[in-house]
C-alpha cells in the first residue's frame, strides 16, 4: 500500500493484489463497494492521516477508483468543502464515484448470481437473434456464482449497447474485465469453455 499527496486537498493510494488478500477482500468484493471494502478504504483513511498528514475528519470525500493493467488498483480521494473550508458535520461522509464502466467487444464479463439466471439471459435473447452473433464465449464459476466472458462480439455499436442493456438486466458488469479474466481462468472453474450461450439453450433451454 502506497499512499502519495497530489495536492492539499487530493491524495492517491496505490493497492496490489496483496494487500487485499490481508484482508480477506478478492477482486470483485474490491470493486463492488461491499462492506469489507468500505473497512478497507476506512483503514486506509486512518493510514493516511497517519503517513502523510491527510486528514479527512469532518470533510466530504470523493473517491475515484480503477484497475490498472498491472494489476494495482488506484484510489484517487479528494476532500471538497465550499471555498475549501472544512464542512462541520457530526459524522463524515464518503461519496464514492467510479469513473463510469464502458464494456469492450474486445472482452467483457459478466457475473450472474445463479445458473438459472444466466439460463434466462440465454433464452431471453434468442428473440433478438444477438445469440448467433456471440460465438466465442465461455462461462465460468468462481465464488459461488457465475461469470460469462464474451470474446470478440462482432456486433455494431449500437447492438453492442442494446446488449450491453439486456444482459445487465440478469447480471452485473464487471469493470475491470480483463484482469478479472485472468483471475477467472487462474482460479475459477470452467463450466461451459466454447459457445456457452448456445450450450446452454441447447442442454437447458
Amino acid at each position: 500500500m502506497k499512499f502519495e499527496k497530489l495536492t492539499e486537498n487530493k491524495i492517491r493510494i496505490i493497492l496490489n493484489i496483496e494487500d487485499l488478500k490481508e484482508k480477506n477482500i478478492d477482486f470483485h468484493s474490491f470493486m463492488s463497494n461491499s462492506l469489507e471494502s468500505q473497512d478497507l478504504f476506512l483503514d486506509m483513511l486512518e493510514k493516511a492521516e497517519e503517513e502523510i498528514g491527510f486528514i479527512t475528519k469532518d470533510y466530504k470525500l470523493i473517491i475515484e477508483a480503477i484497475a490498472s493493467p498491472n494489476g494495482h488498483f488506484v484510489l484517487t480521494v479528494t476532500r471538497v468543502t465550499p471555498e475549501n473550508e472544512p464542512v462541520r458535520t457530526q459524522n463524515r461522509k464518503v461519496y464514492p464515484k467510479r469513473r463510469s464502466a464502458t464494456p469492450s467487444q474486445l472482452l467483457s464479463v459478466y457475473s450472474f448470481n445463479t445458473f438459472d439466471e444466466f439460463c434466462e439471459f440465454c433464452t431471453y435473447i434468442t428473440s433478438s437473434s444477438l445469440n448467433k452473433k456471440l460465438k466465442k464465449s465461455t462461462l465460468y464459476q468462481y465464488n459461488h456464482k457465475y461469470y460469462l466472458a464474451l470474446y470478440k462480439v462482432n456486433l455494431t455499436e449500437k447492438e453492442f449497447k442494446s446488449l450491453h442493456c439486456t444482459i445487465t438486466e440478469f447480471s452485473t458488469y464487471i469493470d475491470g474485465s480483463e484482469i478479472f479474466e485472468r483471475k477467472l481462468v487462474e482460479h475459477g472453474k470452467t463450466i461451459m469453455a466454447k459457445n456457452a450461450i448456445d450450450t446452454c439453450l441447447k442442454h437447458f433451454g
